[in-house]
Parts: structure tokens; C-alpha cells; sequence
């Protein structure tokens, strides 16, 4: 209830003429397209500035995670592309940093960091349409997984291969790469992107919108290469995304991206923790990284979810893609193979759902408790003593129910795409590895500092940190960590920079100082503009 609820407050007080005018951007933010028409025949409100005086100030003023307080000056909701550009341009007119909020998912203060004056939200950007002149599906920065998953389903039959959080925005989710369960058969949602529409800021401070696309002869080829893995918030403000898959012949929408398949096989294993000690943890968890180095290719994918030994249980979940007739005979096959020498079996559910219906039932978390979270690609399973730190941690104390690592299957398709043809340059993991911890007192900084030890001894052969090589892949800027930025915790003489991007950071360094010039849009690990 909370989006509809707030859709409802923003709009309501836009009509009305509610919407404060922020102090030094003057009132031409919330004045384009005030009134006129929109395509569903209603009317489109003005752009809505929310300062802290506002009564709505506390409930828009939202971080996801709880380490952080943001104070903005205001945060400004726009109905329009008109209305962002108009937005820009004022702050940088008045000097103000700004940032872009979609989801709102971000894991560190990119948005929510004590200097950003202004908050950009483009969260009611949010349709899904076919745009015939591209060709491609248009979807608008605002919108959700959730959203685009069943509009994609219902209007075309088609979809993307990307995450399973409903809420999480599109916006940053796919310039950052973008891959989910279907990712292994489909490759990254950035592997289908087309075009994308960004509001660039030049030189002299003006704003524009500019359309770029893959084509070869498209002189803007380089800011949309940007986009297929670049990550948010470091070239412009995204608009919409336009997505056919490259393959895709026809003009046919329901042919131009995948067709998901109509169920989606599962299985869920679980074991309870008071029957596992450390050697069964540490077959179990060997098991399931053989299997994966030995069929890197297979439509099977699953997700090893080590949860602290406060939860009470470890789980397995398992699927498998696309329309296979023994799909129960193939997770069978994996889990004898994944539990052989554990011990205790576990117990096992099976989870056939319509597709659909399995993609929009995925948890998710609403936002707000303290957490860090840290993530490594790997291209082969971990050794036999790094699983015993895993295990050391998980098994330390007895209060940290918000404890997890997922160790969860990446390869397939994802690896057939060359590194530098994207802006994804994780052509060559088999896992992405992701640690989460979750506190309830924001000044407990024990808790952080026990994650960050945590990983750190992880990756003790190379520093602290998965720095590309035989063994590591990096990182994945969709899960950013600051902490890959500071020599406390990254040791390995390998800047941040190198885990995320690697070979391709010069080439995204270069589209910067092409297309924001200024570095209006920056963070805490934004591309830098070159020396």
C-alpha cells in the first residue's frame, strides 16, 4: 500500500498547487507541463518540490538503508521529461549536487549522502509501451521490476532477465548490468538493451535529452555502451531504457525480447543448522561449487543461501529455465549430487508456480534497518578454507538473525558475450557471491566492522578484496561497497575502480568527460573524469 498511498499524496497536491517552490531553483520546476493533457487523459501535474518543512518531507525522504540519514534540501518529483530536465538545469544553475532516485535501493549514500542538495525522484516515470519509430519496448526509469515483468507479460507475452526484488527501480538495476533467474538461458537485461534516453548536462550547465542506441552508425553509440553496465548516477539522469533483443528479427513486439517460460520448476532444500556441523557445512557448500565448475552452461540454476546459525536453518533453492520436460529428474540429479557425504538430508519442497506468479512472489525488503552488504564474482568455488571462515562467521554468537551469504549461479549465457562488448565486464564468473548484514542501533559500528572482517579474511590470499585473477572476478557495482575504496579494507593495491569495471573503466572514463563534462552526477564510486 505504501507506492499507491504515495502516488496518490504527490499527485493530489500537484493538482491542488500544494507543491513548495524551493529556495534558489525559483518556481520552474514546478510549472512545465502543469495541467496539460497526458496520454491517459488525465492531467499532468506540475513537477513537486518537497522541503523540509513540508509535512510530506519525512515520508519522502526515505533511505533504504538505515546507516544513513539524508537531510536534502528538497526532494523534487517529476511527471514529465520536461519537468527532470527543467530540474537539472536549476540545480546546476544554483550549484546544488544533485542525485537520482528511482527504486531507491541503493546499498550506499549515493543518494542519500550528506552533500546532495537535491533529490530527483523519477519514480512516477514509471509506463512500459512499445515505441515503434526504435522499434523496442520503452521503459521508463520510475518504473519497477515488478511492474515491468507483468506489464511485458500481459501486453506482449515477452520479458527481461533481470533481478527477483519486485520493488527495485529499473533505473539503476539495469545501467548497472542487471541479471536474475533467467540470466543463465537469457544472458544480463543489458545484453537486450537498444537505446536509452539521458539528460546530459554540457559545459555551460545546459541540460538535454539525448537518445542513444547501439546502432554502429549512431554517433552516440558511446553514451548508451555507458549505460549496458556503467552503473547509475554517473553520466546523466536515465529516462527510459529501449529494449529488443539483438538477435530479434521482425516487427513483431511479442518476437523482439525472450518468452518466459510457463512455469518455472522449483525446489527448495533445507537443513537445520543444529544438525550441521562443520564438516557437512563444508561438503555441502564444496558440493555445490564442483557442480556449478563442472556444468557452467546448464538451463539449471540455484542459489545457496548460508544464513547465520541464529536463523536455524540453511536453504538450497533450485530452478530450472525454460520448458524442460524432466525438469523434477534434472533437480534431483543436482541435489544428490550437492548433498552426497552432507549427513542429515534435508528437507524438500517442490515449488511449480506459473512463471509469473513465481517471479512477483519474491521477497522483498521494505527498507530502513541498518545493514552493509558486500559481493564478489567468483570463477571457481571457493577452497576448502575459505568455506571454514564462512563458516567461523555464520556460527559466531547467537544474535545475528540478519546474517546471510548467497552464493548463487552466474555463467551460461551471461559468459557467451565478449567483456568489452558491454560495459559488464564479468564475462567469465560461474557465481555471484553476496554477504548481508542487518543491525537494529545505526551506532552499533561493531556489526560493521564484524562484515567487514568477514569478507576481508574471505579474500585474504588477494588483499581483502576478489581481485581479478584465476580464482576472482570482482565486484558488481549494482551491490556497491565503499569500503573496496579504502586501504583499511582493500590491501591489494587494486583500485575499486579495477574490481568493478576492470579493462573497460579508460573507455567509461572517457564517455564521462564526453558527457558530463562537469561531473554533475557523482558519488562515492562514481567514474572519475580523467586526469
Amino acid at each position: 500500500m505504501g507506492e499507491p498511498t504515495r502516488r496518490h499524496i504527490l499527485r493530489s497536491a500537484a493538482v491542488t498547487g500544494g507543491a513548495a517552490a524551493l529556495t534558489g531553483l525559483g518556481d520552474s520546476a514546478v510549472e512545465a507541463a502543469a495541467g496539460q493533457p497526458g496520454p491517459d487523459c488525465r492531467p499532468v501535474p506540475g513537477a513537486v518540490t518537497v522541503s523540509p518543512d513540508d509535512f510530506r518531507y519525512p515520508s519522502l525522504n526515505k533511505s533504504h538503508n538505515g546507516r544513513f540519514t539524508p537531510r536534502p534540501d528538497a526532494i523534487i518529483a517529476v511527471y514529465s521529461p520536461e519537468q527532470a530536465v527543467r530540474a537539472v538545469e536549476d540545480a546546476v544553475r544554483v550549484g546544488k549536487r544533485i542525485a537520482v532516485r528511482s527504486g531507491g535501493h541503493c546499498y550506499e549514500d549515493f543518494v542519500t549522502s550528506a552533500d546532495v542538495r537535491i533529490v530527483l525522484d523519477v519514480s512516477q516515470l514509471d509506463q512500459v509501451s512499445f515505441d515503434s519509430e526504435h522499434q523496442a519496448f520503452s521503459v521508463e526509469a520510475g518504473a519497477t521490476l515488478g511492474k515491468v515483468y507483468k506489464d511485458l507479460y500481459y501486453g506482449w507475452g515477452v520479458t527481461i532477465p533481470g533481478g527477483s526484488c519486485p520493488s527495485v527501480g529499473v533505473g539503476g538495476h539495469i545501467a548497472g548490468g542487471g541479471y536474475g533467474n533467467l540470466s543463465r538461458r537469457h544472458g544480463m537485461v543489458v545484453d537486450h538493451l537498444y537505446g536509452v534516453e539521458v539528460i546530459v548536462v554540457d559545459r555551460m550547465g545546459k541540460a538535454r535529452r539525448v537518445v542513444a542506441t547501439r546502432r554502429s552508425d549512431d554517433p552516440h553509440r558511446d553514451l548508451w555502451w555507458a549505460h549496458t553496465g556503467g552503473g547509475g548516477g554517473n553520466f546523466g539522469v536515465v529516462l527510459r531504457y529501449l529494449l529488443r533483443s539483438p538477435q530479434a528479427r521482425g516487427r513483431q513486439p511479442g518476437d523482439l525480447l525472450p518468452r518466459p517460460p510457463a512455469t518455472a520448476p522449483g525446489l527448495v532444500a533445507t537443513w537445520q543448522w543444529a544438525q550441521t556441523d562443520e564438516r557437512a557445512f563444508i561438503t555441502l557448500v564444496r558440493n555445490h561449487g564442483g557442480w556449478h565448475e563442472r556444468h557452467p552452461h546448464t538451463e539449471l540454476f540455484s542459489s545457496l543461501a548460508l544464513t547465520h546459525r541464529a536463523t536455524g536453518t540453511l536453504q538450497l533453492l533450485v530452478g530450472v529455465n525454460g520448458e524442460q520436460q524432466d525438469a523434477g529428474r534434472l533437480m534431483e540429479d543436482y541435489l544428490g549430487q550437492v548433498t552426497a557425504g552432507v549427513g542429515a538430508p534435508p528437507e524438500t519442497t517442490r515449488s511449480d508456480q506459473p512463471w509469473l506468479t513465481a517471479t512477483l512472489g519474491a521477497a522483498t525488503y521494505a527498507g530502513g534497518t541498518p545493514f552493509k552488504s558486500k559481493a564478489a564474482f567468483l570463477r571457481r568455488r571457493w577452497t576448502d578454507r575459505q568455506i571454514g571462515v564462512v563458516h567461523q562467521y555464520l556460527t559466531d554468537g547467537d544474535t545475528r538473525w540478519g546474517t546471510s551469504v548467497h552464493v548463487t549461479s552466474f555463467g551460461g549465457e551471461i559468459n557467451a558475450v565478449a567483456p568489452d562488448a558491454t560495459a559488464f565486464p564479468h564475462r567469465d564468473a560461474l557465481f555471484s557471491v553476496t554477504y548481508g548484514h542487518y543491525w537494529t542501533d545505526p551506532e552499533d559500528h561493531a556489526e560493521i566492522e564484524w562484515i567487514r572482517r568477514f569478507y576481508q579474511e574471505v579474500h585474504a590470499e588477494t588483499g581483502g578484496v576478489p581481485v581479478p585473477g584465476d580464482v576472482n572476478g570482482g565486484c558488481y557495482v549494482n551491490y556497491p561497497d565503499a569500503d573496496l575504496a579504502d586501504p583499511k579494507w582493500n590491501t591489494s593495491g587494486v583500485p575499486w575502480h579495477t574490481l568493478y569495471y576492470r579493462d573497460n573503466y579508460p573507455r567509461l572514463q572517457r564517455v564521462k568527460a564526453r558527457w558530463d563534462p562537469r561531473d554533475v552526477f557523482r558519488h562515492a564510486l562514481s567514474v572519475r573524469p580523467p586526469a
